[in-house]
């Protein structure tokens, strides 16, 4: 067994078991920090050396005390990485990273993965396609915008981690009707050109600066689509060497490039807009994709996005060469909706296809995997009928009261 090494993981929401069990199988020691309200999780605590528990969750955990307990950790303990499993953790993570010189992601670089107004001021001045944008600092850059940008426009939350706090704006009267019932809250926004079109995501590892596996996939129903006006979350990965396929991982490619990310996992986000049929980039994390995306990955490409992350972290600490396994090249999709029972009875979906069904109550949702992407398509168009006859329930979204 190799001299363990030792880790700091931070996760906000109950998620990443297989990136601490491969953590700690790989002979490390494992220390995870989450909220009180996830205690009862069923934590994979065999693997985790200790657990320490922070009150409140996603913004809410004081970091003077996060900062304070880990400077405490460190003085018997030789911590040598510290990661964030999930988005509202990056900055937890990078502020530790700064104060307590421990290599990694620092703060002005976790902005581009978590703040979408610096995701988007850096991709322009990287020259990477991005719909027309502005902050909400300026009353004269908002008016010029609302001006020269025809709508409909959006205004997003800078540092939500989903679709939701979304507002689609179509003229400029209400426009400042919004942006004046946010108060001095509104430089936590920005203002955005809405593009009809396609939503993608690409699913990437990330080793010595380079992306070694990525996979272009497409929402069949977009994130904002389902916060906006409910409905079944479906998505699926896209022909392989396609047009579409190619030009989002290149795209992909410079963004992970450019935003400076060395390594570990990102989830990117792009539309093809319906107008002009271009590409553009819409936002990115440095993390594993949510909704169970991870297992439709693992899927179609027998790649595990949590373990292989892991494994990437263990290699960076030991100062050797990290070794991706064997890619297949098929084809998953995944359906999920929110659901009228605590534990929906899927046992009517029995075709072969069907490899995992989500494990969360209140919720129904399956992961197919085929060799081919057309009968995929077939399934998820079949079982979204069904989801929605015999187990959809629509939730309002909630109007966002806290912003960083």
């Amino acid at each position: 067994m190799q001299n363990p090494k030792t880790f700091i993981c931070i996760s906000n929401y109950f998620k990443g078991a297989d990136f601490l069990i491969h953590l700690k199988s790989l002979g490390n020691k494992v220390y995870l920090i989450t909220s009180e309200k996830l205690r009862d999780k069923p934590w994979p605590h065999d693997h985790i050396d200790e657990t320490f528990y922070m009150q409140g969750q996603d913004i809410d955990w004081n970091l003077e005390h996060l900062l304070l307990g880990v400077g405490n950790l460190m003085k018997s303990n030789q911590v040598d990485a510290i990661v964030a499993l999930d988005d509202y953790d990056v900055e937890k993570a990078t502020y530790l990273r700064e104060n307590l010189r421990i290599d990694g992601m620092g703060q002005t670089t976790g902005r581009y993965f978590r703040d979408k107004l610096a995701m988007r001021m850096r991709a322009k001045s990287c020259g990477i396609a991005i719909p027309a944008f502005c902050s909400l600092f300026n009353d004269h850059d908002i008016n010029t915008f609302a001006d020269t940008v025809s709508p409909p426009w959006v205004l997003k939350p800078r540092s939500e981690a989903s679709a939701s706090g979304i507002i689609k704006v179509y003229d400029k009267e209400t426009l400042w009707i919004h942006i004046t019932e946010m108060g001095n809250n509104r430089f936590k926004y920005l203002l955005e050109k809405f593009k009809p079109g396609a939503v993608y995501h690409c699913d990437s590892l990330i080793s010595n600066r380079k992306v070694i596996f990525s996979l272009a996939s497409k929402y069949l129903a977009t994130p904002m689509e389902i916060s906006q006006a409910g409905g079944v979350f479906r998505s699926s990965n896209i022909p392989y060497n396609s047009e579409d396929d190619k030009a989002i991982k290149k795209m992909n490619e410079q963004v992970i490039k450019d935003f400076g990310l060395k390594h570990g996992a990102a989830h990117t986000e792009f539309i093809k807009s319906d107008e002009d049929g271009e590409i553009y980039f819409l936002e990115t994390s440095s993390r594993v994709g949510g909704a169970h995306l991870a297992e439709m990955v693992e899927a179609a490409s027998n790649i595990n996005l949590w373990k292989e992350w892991a494994a990437i972290e263990d290699a960076l600490v030991r100062d050797q060469k990290y070794k991706l396994p064997k890619v297949k090249k098929g084809y998953a999709g995944i359906v999920l909706t929110l659901s009228k029972y605590q534990n929906p009875d899927l046992s009517s979906f029995s075709d072969p296809e069907v490899c995992f069904r989500v494990p969360l109550d209140y919720h129904a949702g399956l992961v197919i995997q085929s060799d081919k992407s057309e009968r995929v398509l077939e399934l998820l168009n079949d079982y979204v009928d069904r989801l929605v006859a015999d187990y959809t329930v629509v939730v309002p979204q909630d109007k966002i009261s806290k912003l960083h």
